[in-house]
């Protein structure tokens, strides 16, 4: 990791929360619309060239910290502050922004414009930004994308369409749009779910490649902690947005602490175990986001739940160096 040291972006204090349309008689009876706590309260630092992945079951708002960082979504509360700048709201300070930030999205047969040639997905941030002077500057820049995304040639894949491409194809098609701006910072969602395992394998090289050569630094969204530990520096465990715990890929998974960890460690693969083994597994389902849960988020399954639980919210607090956990009692 290339300048550890040296923070790239900090999130404080981030919440999106979304405003839930009531029935029409609710309306009429006076009743107070519900409000979905997507993110409630989340903070952390990413470092130049660092992988720091967040890791939840679904719903946990791993994607929608991500948007709101891009600004693809609007933060209900919290700072975003890059290279030590809170990031503005204007048109132009978005765009300075996003020259530097950009995101792989999960689906990569749903993230391209199925009527455009490649050449033109690729070439898209740099025709928005206005920054080629010419066509043949235009082309040189999309080829280099493509070739440092994996799909060499690139101008055998200029003026083909999406849907003549395999799905590892279309994915480094997406990265390859990524890069073209030569940002400092990519959000990657979900990067390689939709994907067979052996076209993953390649994808997450080609990340782990791009991030030494360039020293990018990923927000690396997944569900499997078993993937955060294979190519993050760091993992945090969310759980209906909130941080219940945070350290390096090593501590997380061989040391961690919080209740709802050791049960996404439960379902993890271990070599020598069988499927028909027994294993522990997390009773009951997420809380609804829309109600508001005094005291901890997951008191509701939590296996050690104290009465303390259910009344004071835990605070995220550093047990060891770089190791922050949010639990009462552990």
């Amino acid at each position: 990791m290339k300048n550890k040291d040296k923070e790239l972006l900090r999130v404080e204090d981030l919440r999106v929360h979304f405003e839930l349309k009531g029935s029409m008689t609710g309306s009429l009876l006076g009743k107070k619309k519900k409000t979905l706590k997507a993110v409630d309260g989340v903070s952390f630092s990413l470092y130049a060239g660092e992988i720091l992945a967040l890791v939840g079951e679904s719903g946990s708002g791993k994607t929608t910290i991500g948007k709101a960082i891009l600004h693809l979504l609007d933060q209900t509360k919290g700072s975003i502050i890059f290279q030590g700048q809170e990031i503005g709201t204007s048109p132009q300070e978005l765009k300075a922004f996003r020259r530097n930030a950009q995101m792989i999205f999960q689906d990569p047969y749903q993230s391209l414009n199925p009527r455009h040639y490649i050449m033109d997905i690729v070439a898209e941030p740099l025709d928005v930004n206005g920054l080629v002077k010419s066509t043949g500057e235009r082309t040189r820049l999309v080829k280099e994308a493509l070739e440092q995304a994996g799909l060499s040639p690139g101008e055998d894949y200029f003026y083909r369409y999406p849907y003549q491409l395999s799905g590892g194809q279309r994915q480094r098609v997406v990265v390859a749009s990524a890069l073209i701006l030569d940002p400092l910072f990519i959000v990657a969602d979900e990067p390689v779910s939709m994907l067979d395992a052996s076209i993953r394998t390649g994808i997450l090289r080609l990340m782990l490649k791009l991030r030494e050569d360039k020293g990018l630094a990923y927000l690396f969204i997944t569900h499997d902690i078993s993937l955060a530990w294979l190519i993050s520096d760091r993992i945090a465990i969310l759980y209906l947005g909130k941080i219940m715990e945070i350290g390096s890929g090593d501590e997380i998974v061989k040391n961690g602490l919080h209740p709802y960890t050791k049960a996404l460690m439960a379902i993890m693969p271990k070599p020598g175990q069988s499927r028909f083994d027994e294993r522990p597994v997390l009773e009951g389902e997420t809380p609804n986001a829309a109600i508001d849960i005094k005291g901890c988020k997951f008191s509701s399954r939590c296996p050690i739940v104290h009465q303390r639980c259910r009344e004071e919210e835990p605070i995220l607090r550093e047990i060891s160096p770089g190791h922050l956990l949010a639990c009462h009692f552990v």
